[in-house]
């Protein structure tokens, strides 16, 4: 028999379940050729048991033979750990059939083995093969490598598992992980074991519906999302997902259950449906159909994003995209290229029109895709809108649609021109009925007579493009809705506006938003890495990208409605390593529900565990976090419930579109980089120099309006909701309040009551319903009903506590000028610095009631008390608190 070991483990329903780990290094025979001075050069401690085995033979295939025995004739969970690039790795189970395991998807802990760190192709990951019959007894197993590439292959060790496996590098079940000592004593592992979905205080799912759909189209009404058959609002809590290369239907269903029950019901599935040569790939249609029926099943709602102008690099001689040389990106050519356009179409008709390969049924009768957004974060108002870098056929064709809409304004080029007072740029040919285009800067700078027709004839480009799009998803069938893009601009008050002028072709307005911390170094901009400099920024504090510059007055969370929509923000992130991160759940949720705001959809869900660095790559975005979905169950229920709510309009404006055509802009401080040492207005009158106090944004409602006739603007008196020399700002409805000095927002609703941020500078926080202390510089405490009734006469309450996340080892050293340098990403688990603190529940029968500490899974850990004084559990982010 193989080397290896079966363990039997009590599952959830009270049977044992049985995990077989056998090791690679002990086959029952072998035929394998190692490469001892390069491809077997590996980082041993890396691997489960201290070796593997491996094949590197130009003329012949690796073969591996073991024999093992099961317990028990039955289905078992089939998990392999092996060399994942560019292999060929089969299995033949039995004497049965022989089996490729496609070692291109469902990766997990990627781990680069290789002695030195080089970047080849010595890898090591774990792939799910998927379940299969082991009779009782002896059992055999032959694995085969057979790669293009000298028949190389590496097989690490393989499990079969009667329940479901969660793999943990070379841990075996029931293995903890290591915790560096080092700086550590002040934190907790963040490392939850697998989860088996059974009741649990914090699952959310039943606020789902049964199936997402079933209350019919997600439709618009009075500027909310509605459901189509009954009417009923709803708002959406979201994650960009799942991971792209999470390809098994087993694993997409068991990360739905996973989103359903900490809050999610609509997932943003943002990538592409075509190969590098822009041509339909079905495999990734199939994809989407099988992502959409998992998330369906747990009442979760899809919305889709399949363009982004970097993902195609358009070959030489492709036809629709003529001019480009596989190396540049086509920027902002969707919305001129009438070509490219119908190929871009052709992308939509097959994910809209094929049917699935299970169900049978399409997308484009399915309720439960909410919405689909035109393109992803393009705009000819961008800096990457420059005719210098546009090849040559497409500025013809842009430049030539220039020319044509001139003559259709002024008879002719040279009436154009002779308007302009005869300014000519670089690009004008009128005999080959081509005008050039000013660089942005000139535009938005200089605003003369023909930049205000170029930006009026590239806003309308625009809206027409959105337009045409969702009248042209409408014609064939889609009836869900429509959103045109998310993008921001080279200047904010010039050519905001008309950005967002174009969004109002669809039917409601999506944008992005990220706390980043300025992170420098090698690929800062999707990647975390040892040597890169990085500054710690609190956004409830609106710390500045720079230290000692003044309090930056822009954030993710400022959202104002346009024409009276429904307004989504589709990615919002506070970046890693930033050590505030943990601000963001509550702040999202607080201010999103304050300003009305109908859905958040959260970056991104790049792993199905928790884990630090589901990839290769540690990203800036990882959602399966303790900072960010460990505090999904408390944030969510406030923002989609309700439970705070929205506060009183503050301001109205109505912009006239001829004059944002003519780049007159418009008032400032709402959708820009605003500083603490800017003067803002405070008179009545408003004009498109007039600068609005953006923290306007965390006392009320904001809204803006477009017409051809324009009209009256307001903005109601300040005063008595921001305070400027104490650095508060207190909401409308008297539920928020936020010390942007120290950094410490408090929420005190009927149904949610809590603080975040610096707590132990606020001292003894008195609430309506709640005492709060804690010495924590860095926390968050919420309590929130569960039964839809007030703290003060809920039966049923959910307390969730956190503070910070790191990974285990991460180490900086200070770099000047406030800024750290990452010496150590780290690695796994995640940690959370230990909590502490006490919560006092002020109503009469406090004494009454219960206080049970839940796992990291929400399970019921122990009873600690009464509700009447709750000292934090150092390791604990939620207690049930019940009568």
């Amino acid at each position: 028999m193989a080397g290896g070991f079966a363990l039997s483990l009590l599952a959830s329903s009270g049977s044992r379940a049985e995990v077989i780990w056998i090791e690679g290094e002990n086959p029952f025979r072998a035929s394998v050729t190692r490469h001892p001075w390069w491809y077997d050069k590996v980082q041993r401690d890396q691997l489960s048991g201290g070796d593997y085995i491996s094949n590197w033979d130009d003329k012949k295939t690796g073969e591996a033979e073991y024999h093992f025995n099961a317990k028990q004739s039955a289905s078992y969970e089939f998990w392999v750990r092996a060399n994942p690039v560019d292999t060929i790795l089969t299995y033949q189970l039995n004497g049965g059939g022989i089996t490729q395991i496609a070692t291109a998807d469902n990766r997990v802990g990627l781990t680069n083995i290789a002695e030195n760190n080089a970047l080849d192709i010595r890898m090591i990951a774990w792939f799910k093969v998927g379940r299969v019959p082991l009779k009782a007894g002896e059992n055999t197993i032959v694995f085969r490598f057979d790669s293009k590439n000298n028949h190389h292959g590496s097989l690490d060790c393989f499990v079969f598992d009667t329940d479901a496996f969660e793999p943990h590098g070379i841990l075996k079940p029931g293995e903890e992980r290591a915790v560096l000592p080092e700086n550590n004593s002040d934190w907790f592992p963040f490392d939850p074991a697998p989860d088996a979905f059974t009741s649990s205080p914090i699952d959310l799912r039943s606020f789902n519906e049964r199936s997402a759909g079933d209350g019919g189209f997600i439709a618009v009404k009075n500027g909310e999302f509605v459901h189509g058959s009954t009417g009923a609002p709803i708002r959406f809590w979201g994650v960009n997902g799942p991971p792209a290369d999470l390809t098994d239907v087993d694993e997409l269903r068991r990360v739905a259950r996973m989103l359903a029950k900490h809050g999610v019901n609509l997932v943003r599935i943002h990538g592409g449906y075509f190969d590098d040569s822009g041509n339909v790939d079905p495999k990734r249609v199939q994809h989407a159909i099988d992502v959409v029926e998992a998330m369906k099943a747990q009442g979760i709602y899809c919305h889709f994003s399949i363009y982004f102008y970097l993902w195609l690099h358009p070959k030489p001689g492709t036809p629709w995209l003529a001019g480009y040389d596989g190396t540049k990106p086509p920027t902002a050519a969707l919305f001129f290229n009438p070509e490219f356009q119908r190929e871009y179409r052709e992308w939509w008709k097959a994910l809209l029109l094929t049917p699935g390969q299970r169900s049978g049924r399409r997308l484009i009768d399915e309720p439960a895709v909410s919405s689909v957004e035109c393109l992803n974060e393009d705009s000819c108002f961008f800096w990457t809108f420059d005719p210098k870098s546009i090849p040559e056929p497409q500025l013809e064709i842009i430049e030539s649609r220039f020319a044509a809409w001139l003559e259709k304004k002024y008879g002719s080029l040279d009436a154009a021109t002779s308007a302009w007072g005869g300014l000519k740029v670089a690009g004008d040919a009128a005999d080959a009925g081509r005008m050039g285009l000013r660089p942005l800067w000139q535009i938005f700078h200089e605003k003369t007579p023909r930049d205000q027709d170029t930006a009026a004839f590239l806003a309308q480009a625009q809206y027409n493009f959105y337009r045409q799009t969702a009248d042209f998803l409408r014609d064939i069938g889609f009836k869900g809705l429509v959103t045109a893009s998310n993008w921001t601009t080279a200047d904010a008050q010039t050519l905001g506006p008309l950005e967002r002028y174009s969004y109002t072709a669809g039917d409601f307005i999506d944008r992005h938003g990220y706390l980043d911390c300025g992170v420098e170094g090698d690929s800062a901009g999707w990647s975390i890495r040892d040597g890169q400099t990085f500054i710690d920024r609190s956004g409830l504090r609106f710390d500045p990208i720079v230290s000692g510059h003044p309090k930056l007055f822009s954030s993710a969370v400022m959202d104002t409605h346009y024409d009276g929509k429904p307004s989504m923000l589709s990615e919002v992130a506070f970046n890693r390593p930033n050590r505030f991160r943990s601000e963001e759940p509550l702040y999202f949720a607080a201010y999103g529900s304050l300003q009305g705001s109908n859905a958040i959809e959260h970056f991104a869900l790049d792993g199905k565990t928790w884990s630090a660095k589901p990839g290769f790559f540690m990203q800036p975005w990882t959602l399966m976090s303790p900072a960010m979905m460990g505090q999904f169950p408390a944030a969510a229920l406030i923002y989609r419930e309700g439970l705070i709510g929205e506060g009183a309009e503050l301001v109205d404006l109505n912009l006239k579109v001829n004059d944002l055509m003519e780049l007159r802009g418009g008032p400032r401080g709402l959708d820009g980089e605003i500083d603490e040492s800017m003067p803002v207005s405070t008179s009545a009158n408003i004009t498109a120099d007039t600068l609005i106090d953006p923290l306007v944004c965390f006392a009320g409602r904001t809204s803006i309006h477009f017409s051809q006739d324009g009209g009256p603007s307001k903005v109601m008196p300040l005063s008595a909701y921001i305070d400027r020399a104490h650095r508060t700002v207190t909401s409308t409805n008297g539920q928020l309040k936020l010390d942007y000095d120290e950094g410490i927002l408090t929420i005190n609703a009927a149904q949610a009551q809590g603080i975040s941020g610096n707590i132990a500078k606020a001292g003894t926080v008195e609430l309506t319903d709640l005492s709060i202390s804690s010495p924590m510089d860095l926390g968050h405490i919420v309590a929130v009903s569960l039964d839809g009734q007030p703290l003060g006469t809920s039966r049923k309450i959910l307390l969730q506590v956190a503070s910070q996340e790191k990974t285990n080892g991460f180490k900086t050293d200070p770099a000047g000028g406030g800024r750290l340098q990452i010496v150590s990403i780290g690695g796994e688990p995640w940690l959370m610095k230990k909590l502490a603190g006490t919560v006092k529940f002020k109503r009469r029968d406090a004494e009454e009631m219960t206080v049970t500490s839940l796992d990291l899974n929400g399970y019921p850990k122990k009873q600690l008390g009464r509700a009447n004084t709750v000292q934090l559990q150092a390791d604990t982010m939620y207690y049930l608190i019940a009568r």
